[in-house]
């Protein structure tokens, strides 16, 4: 489904957002990215160069645009992180949403973060950026998606929030596509690392369970675990193991890629072996075509794919604005 708008991508990462608007017959009018890794990567498959931090560009100066899009700064409300939410200057990134907003008055906003944003504060982070939004005209509505929902092999769930000038977003109308994917048919020949017999255990196979995630844990890495309030003939389940040290299967998703890793962080056997997944991997797990450009450097490559938005996801929102006639 395509339709002619014009939208902004602020904290425009690798180009999630671009790489599904695009897709969508959107036309990108003016992009935002603090990271210089990151507006690298950007140039590099859209040949545009975003703007660098967004709290010093003047809102005037921005182009006039139909939609306003963006993953905000997330660490701030993350559990992987301190959970500071507006109390640490990241969080404050919305008020520059905000000031946008009022300035151009785009017909919509499409926002995502953090699961963990529904919940930060006992809800009353995400009920103040509802309110501020509300207070400017916009019909806000929001739900938890998981982008294995949408074609894509990995367990991540993010809050996206839709705000309108015309009425309120029914998330009933985005499609979900069918059976959950699995890793297997994005393994290539190549990994990034490979771990010997000796270095992990496999669970037996009557211990393998496919949780309703679709992850599939199978063992773990031969490491020193923390024992102390561990119930003895506890440890095959895998919160007994930091993350790092678990094994998942090729016929389950994977683990969410962590905007914080740079290593790819899971293991993955595949009937074969234990092994990590490589860069190019990693991008086809987050959604992204197998031709999106990405850095030479492996550590930096997958640290911008787990900083990113899945492109899937971000389409069938989108999509479903259209559908609603919220935009163009």
């Amino acid at each position: 489904m395509n339709a002619e708008f014009s939208y902004i991508d602020l904290f425009a990462g690798m180009g999630g957002f671009r790489t599904a608007l695009d897709a969508c017959g959107g036309r990108c009018v003016y992009s935002s990215e603090i990271d210089p890794d990151c507006r690298e990567t950007y140039r590099s498959n859209f040949g545009d160069y975003p703007d660098g931090d967004i709290t010093k560009v003047d809102e005037k100066q921005i182009p006039d645009h139909q939609l306003l899009a963006g993953g905000f700064p997330c660490q701030s409300f993350s559990i992987a992180g301190r959970k500071k939410g507006f109390d640490d200057p990241r969080g404050t990134l919305f008020f520059d949403i905000l000031r946008i907003a009022k300035s151009k008055r785009p017909q919509a906003l499409l926002l995502e973060n953090v699961k963990h944003l529904s919940k930060h504060d006992g809800g009353r982070t995400l009920d103040t950026i509802r309110s501020m939004l509300e207070e400017e005209g916009y019909h806000f509505s929001w739900q938890v998606l998981n982008a294995k929902d949408f074609g894509v092999p990995q367990n991540r769930e993010r809050t996206i929030m839709v705000a309108s000038l015309r009425e309120k977003f029914d998330f009933g109308l985005v499609d979900r596509c069918g059976p959950t994917p699995t890793i297997r048919p994005i393994l290539s020949a190549t990994t990034a690392a490979v771990l010997e017999p000796s270095e992990y255990t496999l669970l037996p196979r009557d211990k393998w369970r496919q949780q309703k995630s679709g992850l599939l844990f199978v063992g773990y890495r031969n490491k020193p675990a923390r024992k102390k309030g561990t119930r003895e003939g506890t440890e095959h389940l895998s919160r007994f193991h930091k993350q790092p040290n678990r094994i998942y299967h090729a016929d389950g998703t994977h683990p969410t890629i962590p905007s914080q890793e740079s290593a790819g962080r899971f293991w993955v056997y595949d009937d074969n072996g234990v092994r990590r997944l490589a860069p190019a991997e990693c991008l086809l797990v987050q959604g992204f075509p197998q031709s999106h450009k990405m850095p030479a450097r492996d550590s930096t490559a997958i640290r911008q794919i787990g900083n990113s938005v899945p492109p899937p996801m971000v389409k069938a929102v989108a999509e479903a604005m259209i559908k609603q006639s919220l935009l163009p």
